[in-house]
């Protein structure tokens, strides 16, 4: 199974801590590094600066927001982070939500699994070398009526592997049918179907076999013998997603649990965050929507938790490793790995 960290997404990450991280998971044979992107730091800067400091750890954005750019500066991002990172660089996107791509960027939220699909089109149009002539609904290229005129990206064609983000039915589908990797999160193995069904539909409709998809999924982990302190400790992050990750109308994150089994859970949790009862919609959290949902525990638990990952086919893990402190994060990492190559 492949591995993964996380960096990114808030201005005050320090950047001599990351690269020490990083450089670290990338001599302990760690396979990626995601960079996040929230309303902090961007997902790209980081890692061009990596791209340098490193030697064989790829490089994934974990994710840029689709409305934040246009589709051609997108492609051209890509294109520049795959040169200077010696072909390293893997693309991941993901639509956001709407307080974010509303309230931040200013751009309309409607009918984002189709901005997906045409950003995703138009991308790959640039990495194949083709003039970006396109006629979507959110994107039309050349502007009608204007000056200009299809142009093609002044580059060889260029293969760069493209992730998705994607927890709703029919964008799991669409990741089936035309991902090369998906990016996971609210992910248990417990409760595979609630992800995989959809993207195995998806696959299937495209003629593709799933080990043509790579599998990443986020694994929050915290090692330790004090398992009901841990469990404890991530509740508040668990009543986050459900009641902060999107609008009261809009949360993929409280679907995905709902799909799972916890739809009474979910909306409950929901609403007492809504309302402003944080510590109750945390206290509101059951143990097995922290447990099911990561690998925490004793090593043995931990290992456990990998093992049934696998077992639901999951081909990769990102590594949430549930600590501030980086000399923590890095110990956690080694026992991570160690525990890895003995399943």
């Amino acid at each position: 199974m492949k591995t993964a960290i996380g960096i990114g997404g808030y201005a005050s990450d320090n950047i001599k801590t990351i690269v020490d991280y990083v450089q670290t998971a990338d001599r302990l044979g760690v396979d990626y590094v995601w960079s996040a992107e929230a309303w902090g730091q961007d997902a790209v800067t980081t890692l061009a600066y990596l791209a340098g400091q490193t030697e064989n750890i790829k490089l994934g954005t974990g994710i840029m927001q689709i409305s934040a750019r246009v589709p051609s500066m997108t492609a051209m991002t890509a294109i520049s982070m795959h040169q200077i990172s010696n072909g390293r660089f893997v693309l991941g996107l993901g639509v956001s939500g709407p307080q974010v791509v509303e309230g931040l960027q200013g751009r309309p939220y409607a009918q984002p699994l189709t901005r997906l699909k045409e950003t995703v089109d138009i991308v790959r149009m640039a990495f194949r070398g083709e003039k970006l002539q396109y006629n979507g609904r959110h994107h039309v290229l050349p502007l009608p009526g204007g000056e200009g005129k299809a142009i093609k990206l002044d580059h060889p064609p260029t293969e760069i592997p493209i992730f998705l983000a994607t927890l709703g039915p029919k964008a799991l589908e669409y990741t089936g049918a035309a991902a090369d990797g998906w990016l996971g999160t609210s992910f248990s193995p417990e409760h595979a179907e609630a992800h995989l069904d959809y993207i195995r539909k998806g696959a299937a409709g495209a003629g593709r076999r799933m080990d043509q998809i790579e599998l990443n999924a986020a694994c929050t982990v915290a090692i330790g013998e004090n398992v009901e302190e841990m469990i404890n400790s991530r509740r508040r992050n668990v009543a986050f997603q459900m009641g902060a990750m999107g609008s009261g109308k809009t949360n993929f994150y409280n679907d995905a649990f709902k799909r799972a089994g916890y739809t009474e859970d979910a909306v409950a949790i929901q609403r007492l965050w809504i309302e402003g009862k944080r510590q109750e919609a945390a206290d509101r959290v059951p143990d097995a929507m922290v447990t099911e949902f990561g690998a925490i525990g004793t090593p043995e638990m931990v290992k456990d938790r990998f093992h049934k990952y696998k077992q639901a086919g999951i081909t990769s893990l990102s590594l949430r490793l549930d600590s501030t402190d980086r000399k923590v994060q890095i110990d956690w990492l080694e026992q991570c790995l160690d525990l890895l190559r003995d399943i």
